[in-house]
């Protein structure tokens, strides 16, 4: 079976088991918000919050019958009130910063993976905040990993250093909070899973210890004291996000989530307790979104992995432990759409790409993505 038969199986079982699970409807290419719909959110002022479901989690582990039990918030919460897309495909390289660096430029960067470099195209922080003359309050990145520090923003010439996100690595301000002394926040702070010796240079436009009580009204100590109740290096993150939303309420909000890639040490247990945790948090933030007056009704969040893991099947892989051999199981991954200006309750099953995010998300908020590489999702707009 051809590779392009065998995404195509996998984005249909996704549908039949959603159609059979939730009882939601297959929708049409041509299907898009009405326009009294698109009107109404234009009038008031958009905000867009992208998850990126990190590491990568399988069917097995999610969609199949088998995996459903790990993933009962977006099944039975979130996905019935979403647009949901079967079929995303990755065609770049599949390591998480470069492939979430392809996701927020619109194109398959081809940096190195470990190289504490910034993207090489504009990123959608950078379109959005020098089109539409937006401040660096208005566009945030939380990331778990410290090597996604230099995600907030290209060095392209015209856009670059000063034009991007501001970048908080919650797992960086613990380091510094604690003066070194890691003892009971170990499990906090392990920087990459994938190669854990590695340790990139922090630079760029990331958020300081220091501005933690100016802007997010947060203490060290305080800040301190919650990490002390938090579980995971993506906990921590959601808090942070939480704050933010509360004192900066950003328009472009960008989470990564990377606990589900503690699979590269080979646990089957502790990757499907990521997978959960995350299914988790992400309810926590639409319920999050519904309770901020700034972020109620306005709000469109995207929930998407960066690409899949191995399949079981592949002899050169390792199944759920790896993301090597660029088959159709770690390239064909899913994305939802809920909130302001979409559908609710309907599959989409045609073929997409990854870097058709950028896109969508200019002409949603009215900035013009001009180097990105992707298309339009003609659903959502």
């Amino acid at each position: 079976m051809s590779e392009s038969s065998l995404a195509r199986r996998l984005s249909c079982t996704r549908r039949d088991f959603l159609r059979g699970a939730t009882g939601i409807a297959l929708g049409s290419a041509l299907s898009s918000a009405s326009p009294l719909l698109r009107g109404a959110i234009a009038a008031k002022k958009r905000k867009v919050i992208v998850v990126t479901f990190g590491g990568g989690a399988r069917d097995q582990e999610t969609f199949d019958p088998e995996g459903q039990e790990n993933i009962p918030h977006l099944l039975h919460e979130l996905i019935p009130q979403s647009s949901f897309f079967t079929q995303v495909v990755n065609q770049g390289i599949l390591g998480h910063y470069v492939a979430t660096a392809s996701l927020a430029t619109g194109v398959y960067e081809t940096i190195n993976n470990f190289s504490a470099l910034p993207p090489e195209h504009p990123t959608v922080f950078e379109y959005f905040r020098k089109d539409l003359r937006r401040p660096s309050s208005d566009a945030w990145v939380v990331a778990p990993s410290n090597g996604f520090n230099r995600i907030g923003e290209s060095d392209y010439r015209s856009y670059g250093p000063g034009m991007g996100a501001r970048v908080v690595l919650p797992k960086h301000l613990l380091t510094a909070a604690m003066s070194g002394t890691t003892t009971d926040y170990e499990h906090l702070l392990r920087d990459n899973y994938e190669t854990p010796l590695y340790a990139p240079q922090l630079a760029g436009n990331e958020f300081e210890l220091q501005q933690m009580e100016e802007i997010l009204k947060l203490s060290v100590d305080d800040f301190k004291a919650h990490a002390k109740t938090l579980s995971s290096p993506d906990e921590l993150s959601m808090y942070i996000v939480r704050q933010l939303m509360r004192q900066q309420a950003p328009s472009l909000l960008w989470i990564t989530m990377h606990d589900i890639d503690i699979a590269h040490a080979g646990a089957y247990s502790l990757y499907v307790e990521g997978i959960r945790r995350t299914d988790r948090l992400c309810a926590e933030l639409w319920q999050a979104v519904q309770s901020e007056p700034e972020y109620v009704g306005n709000t469109t969040l995207f929930v998407l992995p960066d690409f899949g893991r191995d399949s079981d099947q592949d002899a050169g892989g390792n199944g759920f432990q790896h993301h090597r051999t660029g088959d159709p199981a770690s390239r064909t991954t899913w994305m939802m759409a809920l909130g302001a200006g979409v559908r609710e309750g309907v599959v989409y099953d045609h073929p997409m790409q990854s870097t058709d995010l950028v896109p969508t998300l200019g002409a949603m908020m009215g900035f013009s993505p001009s180097l990105a590489q992707g298309r339009l999702i003609k659903e959502l707009i």
